[in-house]
């Protein structure tokens, strides 16, 4: 279940009558706890509360139902029950049907209410459904109770109205929803100028059958399209005449309203009487998109951008700067006038605005600074000077283009009450502006410079479909109302890798991309959005900041990409390293992103943040900001054909390309040698990645030139090489066709057979926090599927398994999907290793040893057992200190202490690799086979 569903489900058992026998199940069963688990609670076999009447559920809750007036006590009892510490609850509860009381155990942190109240903290308990994302849910449950109760309503009306979810009808929909949002809103204000009045109206006004809640909605809006000198003349009706003129484009146009069921007027009157004031326009906005997006609606609710995350965009790009102005005014009042007139001048556009939160966000933060001065100046209700139509948009679809425009119309009106007061807000509120300032549309194929340009002079709204709220009207071109200053990109593009992506984004990125690159094809979508910017700060003093997949700054996209930013004369001026962009949903998914600003304007001290696993940032300032964000200069890393270090030889696995007929699993191999006297030198262990990591057991039948003729001789291993031959002929390659000569060997051959193997896998979960790399005895064959070293020293294993190797290999050699890709070229061979002494060899070799020692200590656990991240530290500690102690000795070498952070392994990695590339050393020549490129 997500947010929006368990809100819907407590509010639904807080409104029922209360049941002390079944409420501790229900209250279960609301946070997601499936039928089967509620019966086995019942049934008391699972259920080892020691209290009489209590509920336990292991590892989450311990609750119980007591007498009248006993809450407390029982409270108490709970806490002090030996079942909740033997069975390490989290939370305790008590209710009595009249009080209600909780406690989270971890923080000591408790709710205490009347019962019917306990909904209003359904956030408190979310963690028993594995929603971690608590706090910022908590601090937005207003916007998750109405999107609930919006989406009931939508769904209702959809029922009663199957034409309406039609493409000619849906937008007519949307905007329905954006003036219901309007009016809900506006009649909890006092706006409207009467408390309720919107919902008393359709309360009083249509019948309960609601056979003619259409007719009174449109009357309502028709009033409130209507200026009131006109209103006697276009016959609106006395109960609606009472609403004030609004327009503003939000309720011209088609005033057709969908058809009510009984069902639907009982929501749409729930819903009104929710308390509106409490609407957070920021938030609001993406979780009311959801509604009327089909795609999104399974997910209602979970899909925002957080307030703190859309800050760690904003901040560094500019509100940081316009707080250091601040503090540095002082109380001087030209130094503070100077500020305001800058801020009234400045323009904020996401070109990927969606409903509006980058752009609300900015707005507010900026009135509050813009308040500060005001107070300072003794002005406290001086009108503000920062105009909505600065904060500009484009997206892509209509219905979050009309949220975007009302959220901003709700701020700008929150900002007005809270910094000038109710009156004054009120009184300059109505009737709205019709101006239009935020654009449908594909911000890929739009001229940037004509929406937002640097002059202020000539701004074309351009549309691909209907014109926002309202007819096209010769005020389609709107001027800034306060010229120059400067223009900040933001916001949050559709990431998109290039095997994800649609025909027409294909062709979006083909329009932008094509007469720069021929490598175009491999980019991720956001990668329009970045090079859109940099076209645009060529034109404009700007700067600009996107979050965006880190797979724009890792592996092959570096190359591709940056380079062309770079040409615009951009450079890096911020950058947040990876981090996970959370969001409502279970177990707090998400993608892992970072957060990277560019501007061709000269800047000395660029800033990167970094955050650990335990969300602390931290900042390093830095000269320069390379594309893998490191705080390094600006070079790509170009794959090697031989190791830039004195370290060994890394090559591809053996190539079976055999039809199958070569490989063997582990009972066809005992077959072999049990019933068809296959010599035991002749089966082999074969492995490749997944065979390592998982422990899967397969063998290869593996065959020297000089054993042919013998080899041969066995009918059983005879027929295999026959098939092996037929195989190959089939083949349309003339290289294939010509190892039919060959069918006892592989396609592919990099090792005699003899050697002892270092293997790496060449794809790894980036869930691990290590590289999976293993010792392998001599006899051991490795695949295509996997990388090896052949008699190299121990050693090597120690730098392969590190922290800063993989760090390395994430940046440099980038993702397949979200698992780490290794290369030999562009990671291992490229891998910056200082000269090694024989003790640090020896040292080395240890940590090897004692990795692998702490391996065999957990045997038969695999790889993948073994370092999964959930079960490292409690299940298998010894690998842990393992990896530590090898982490310790390999750190010491290179800097003589431990890193602080990934941030500051990159940055001394890129510093020894460009020393290294400058000064490179003639290569070696491997006497081992031909190397694979």
């Amino acid at each position: 279940m997500n947010a929006v569903e368990i809100e819907e489900a407590v509010s639904q058992l807080a409104e029922a009558p209360f049941d002390p026998e079944g409420f501790p199940f229900a209250f279960l069963e609301a946070f997601g706890n499936k039928a089967t688990t509620i019966k086995r609670l019942k049934s008391g076999n699972f259920n080892p509360s020691d209290l009489p009447g209590g509920v336990l559920q292991r590892n989450n809750i311990h609750l119980q139902v007591c007498p009248e007036g006993e809450v407390t006590a029982t409270l108490t009892a709970l806490r002090e029950s030996p079942a909740t510490t033997r069975y390490k609850v989290k939370f305790i509860l008590a209710t009595d049907g009249k009080s209600f009381e909780a406690e989270n155990l971890a923080d000591g942190e408790t709710v205490a209410c009347d019962y019917p109240e306990f909904a209003d903290h359904f956030g408190f308990f979310l963690p028993l459904a594995g929603i971690t994302t608590v706090r910022q849910i908590r601090e937005n449950a207003f916007d998750i109770k109405a999107t609930g109760r919006l989406n009931r309503l939508y769904m209702e009306l959809l029922k009663q109205n199957p034409d309406w979810d039609r493409a000619e009808h849906r937008e007519m929909f949307n905007h329905f929803m954006a003036r219901l949002i309007f009016c809900f809103f506006a009649e909890d204000t006092n706006i409207f100028h009467s408390e309720g009045l919107f919902t008393a109206t359709i309360t009083q006004m249509s019948a309960p059958d609601a056979s003619n809640t259409h007719e009174v909605i449109s009357e309502v809006f028709r009033a409130m399209n209507t200026p009131l000198k006109k209103r006697e003349e276009a016959g609106i009706r006395n109960w609606a005449d009472r609403f004030p003129y609004v327009n503003g484009g939000l309720f011209s146009g088609s005033l057709e309203v969908p058809r009510f069921s009984k069902i639907a007027r009982s929501y749409l009157l729930h819903v009104g009487n929710l308390d509106w004031k409490r609407i957070n326009p920021d938030i609001f906005g993406s979780m009311i998109q959801a509604v009327a997006d089909e795609e999104e609606r399974g997910a209602l609710g979970m899909h925002y951008t957080s307030v703190p995350n859309i800050l760690k965009v904003l901040n560094p790009l500019f509100l940081d700067d316009l707080r250091e102005q601040l503090e540095a005014a002082g109380t001087h009042p030209r130094k503070l006038q100077n500020l305001r007139e800058r801020m009234a001048r400045i323009r904020v556009f996401d070109p990927a605005c969606g409903s509006g939160n980058f752009l609300v966000i900015a707005y507010k933060e900026m009135r509050k600074i813009e308040a500060k001065i005001n107070e300072l100046l003794g002005e406290l209700t001086r009108p503000s000077e920062i105009p909505l139509t600065n904060f500009r948009g484009i997206e892509i679809r209509h219905f979050a283009t009309e949220i975007a425009r009302l959220a901003l119309i709700i701020a700008e009106f929150q900002c007005d009450v809270l910094y000038r007061g109710p009156q004054l807000a009120l009184l300059e509120f109505l009737p709205l502006k019709a101006d239009n300032w935020i654009t449908c549309g594909n911000a890929l194929r739009l001229d940037w410079l004509s929406l937002c340009p640097p002059t202020g002079k000539g701004v074309t709204v351009q549309r691909e479909d209907l014109d926002l709220w309202g007819e096209m009207r010769d005020e389609a071109e709107i001027e800034f109302e306060n010229e120059g200053g400067e223009t900040y990109i933001c916001g949050n593009p559709p990431y998109k890798g290039s095997q994800w992506q649609t025909t027409e984004q294909k062709e979006d990125l083909q329009h932008i991309f094509e007469a720069r690159t021929k490598n175009w094809g491999s980019l991720d979508y956001v990668s329009g959005w970045f090079i859109k910017a940099a076209d645009y700060g060529t034109h404009t003093n700007s700067a600009a900041a996107f979050v965006s997949t880190n797979s724009i700054c890792q592996g092959r996209q570096v190359e591709t990409l940056w380079p062309l930013i770079f040409d615009t004369k951009h450079e890096i001026i911020f950058a947040h390293t990876s981090f996970k962009w959370a969001n409502l949903a279970s177990h707090n998914a998400g993608v892992t992103v970072v957060i990277v600003g560019i501007t061709a304007t000269p800047v000395k001290i660029r800033k990167l943040f970094s955050t650990d696993d335990y969300g602390c940032v931290t900042i390093k300032e830095a000269i320069n900001i390379n594309a893998y964000l490191a705080a390094a200069a600006n070079i790509v890393v170009k794959k090697a054909n031989e190791p830039l270090s004195s370290i060994g030889e890394m090559y591809f696995g053996n190539m079976a390309n055999d039809g199958g007929f070569l490989i063997l699993s582990a009972s066809e191999a005992k077959q072999a040698t049990n019933q068809f006297g296959v010599d035991l030198s002749y089966i082999r262990p074969f492995l490749g990645s997944q065979e390592f990591i998982r422990g899967l057991e397969r063998r290869c039948i593996w065959v020297l030139d000089s054993d042919q003729s013998k080899a041969t001789q066995n009918e059983w291993l005879n027929e295999r090489f026959k098939s092996v031959k037929q195989q190959r002929f089939k083949s349309n390659r003339a290289t294939t066709k010509q190892l039919a000569t060959i069918p006892f060997r592989f396609g592919e051959v990099r090792q005699i057979g003899t050697e002892t193997v270092l293997i790496v896998p060449s794809v790894s979960s980036e869930s691990r926090e290590y590289l999976p790399v293993g010792y392998c005895p001599s006899g051991t064959i490795v695949s295509n599927l996997a990388f090896a070293l052949f008699d190299a020293p121990l050693w090597n294993m120690a730098l392969i398994a590190s922290r800063l190797h993989l760090v390395w290999i994430a940046t440099v050699c980038g993702k397949l999907k979200t698992d780490f890709r290794y290369s030999n070229t562009l990671g291992w061979n490229t891998f910056p290793v200082p000269t090694l002494t024989e003790q640090n060899k020896i040292d080395l070799t240890r940590c090897a040893e004692e990795i692998l020692l702490a391996r065999e200590h957990y045997f038969p656990a695999t790889i993948a057992d073994m370092y999964d991240r959930d079960r490292m530290d409690s299940e298998f500690p010894l690998v842990r200190e393992a990896h530590d102690r090898n982490d310790e000795i390999l750190e010491r070498i290179y800097i003589g202490r431990r890193f602080k952070n990934d941030t500051e392994r990159l940055e001394k990695l890129f510093e020894m690799y460009s020393k290294m590339t400058t000064q490179q050393k003639p290569g070696k020549k491997s006497a081992q086979g031909k190397k694979a490129k």
